[in-house]
């Protein structure tokens, strides 16, 4: 069924110059058996978006996620480290982390209670070689420790890289960073705190990942989707964005910035004066949106549920210790009202679309030469990545 799926896109025609152009077709957004296959070719060979750093606040935190399937744990050890291994016992398969908690010691199984370090090392196997004999000969122990998956933590992402041969994160990353230097400067995103109400907002759409995706990069809806946004931030103040291969979205060149109770929000120092009221808006393929205002940023992960349903993930950030204190609590407050009103408006857009991917009567459809760059730019990083594969 995945190769039937995979083998009956016309990826020639999505990788077309805008103007001639098509859409991923239907059974890229209604087929369960190419989400399968789209966890393989797509979001393994990529750096994936998984979850957030500062959901882990101490070492020995642990937290297990199931990702598209997938049962994995992260953890931050005893060195501060975030690390990411696949949730599973190396004795007899069973699930490792049942729950998120904070571990004194070390990870044990309940199965028959072989433990582990926070380096994933394997410790402990009790009776592996008869009954209170806990060294079994040639069992090497070090050749049995938890499986680790390629990660790293960025604008509080813990991104993880599945195939293990992605570019080097660095070089991955390195275009967005370029561009935004001129907004953070070098050190801004170390500046970046999390408040009471930084945890933000889940929202359940019934919807193909991709389809968020591809709504987050294009402001050509914002006038009849966005009607309150567009009173100030209108669809011709806003500019397309597309850095490098990986990196698609929107720019907006009238930002509103909060002002609540005469508490004005800590700007970044080295965001230029005469672009405050400037914003960016990038997708960073395949699943992570990233929003970078003068006075706060955010991060959401799109988490693909079912080839129709998605669970976005989002996280607010402010700049420097001050930014979270009481002071600027109605400040906060209003952004993330703000957002939650934007976020909300979009989900009848999207699962519009995602019917709409059951009719015969579409098979892809075209795009705006004008207004759909962003969009074709990651239809087009998507058809390369299943070409790939």
């Amino acid at each position: 069924m995945i190769t039937q799926d995979v083998s009956a896109l016309d990826l020639q025609q999505v990788l077309q110059p805008i103007e001639h152009a098509t859409g991923l077709p239907n059974q890229a957004y209604v087929s369960e058996a190419f989400l399968a296959h789209e966890r393989e070719s797509v979001f393994a060979s990529s750096w994936t978006g998984l979850w957030f750093a500062s959901d882990l606040p101490k070492p020995g935190y642990v937290k297990p996620i199931d990702f598209m399937g997938l049962p994995l744990v992260i953890l931050r050890d005893k060195q501060d480290r975030i690390r990411v291994f696949h949730n599973v016992c190396s004795h007899r398969g069973m699930i490792l982390v049942h729950e998120e908690m904070e571990v004194q010691g070390a990870l044990r199984c309940k199965y028959h209670s072989w433990s582990y370090s926070l380096d994933g090392e394997l410790k402990g196997t009790p009776h592996l070689g008869g009954i209170g004999q806990h060294r079994a000969p040639g069992f090497e122990h070090c050749e049995h420790g938890l499986k680790p998956v390629r990660s790293t933590v960025w604008m509080d992402v813990i991104f993880i890289n599945l195939s293990g041969d992605a570019p080097d994160f660095d070089e991955y990353i390195q275009p967005l960073n370029e561009k935004w230097q001129g907004y953070l400067g070098d050190t801004g995103l170390e500046r970046m705190r999390s408040a009471v109400n930084g945890k933000g907002m889940q929202i359940e759409v019934r919807s193909n990942w991709k389809l968020a995706v591809e709504n987050y990069c294009e402001s050509y809806h914002l006038p009849w989707i966005h009607p309150g946004l567009n009173t100030y931030s209108r669809l011709e103040d806003h500019y397309h964005i597309m850095y490098g291969d990986n990196f698609g979205g929107q720019g907006s060149l009238a930002y509103r910035l909060f002002d609540q109770a005469g508490s004005p929000l800590p700007r970044f120092p080295e965001w230029p004066e005469d672009k405050l009221e400037q914003a960016e808006y990038v997708s960073f393929y395949p699943n992570v949106l990233l929003g970078i205002q003068a006075d706060h940023t955010f991060t959401m992960i799109i988490e693909p549920v079912a080839c129709n349903r998605s669970r976005e993930h989002l996280r607010l950030y402010y700049v420097g210790d001050d930014a979270v204190g009481d002071e600027h609590a109605a400040s906060r407050n209003a952004i993330l009202e703000s957002w939650r009103v934007v976020f909300s408006e979009d989900i009848d857009a999207v699962e519009g679309m995602q019917r709409g991917r059951l009719s015969p009567g579409y098979g892809g459809g075209v795009f705006s030469p004008a207004m759909d760059n962003p969009t074709h730019h990651f239809h087009q990083w998507v058809a390369r990545k299943l070409a790939a594969a």
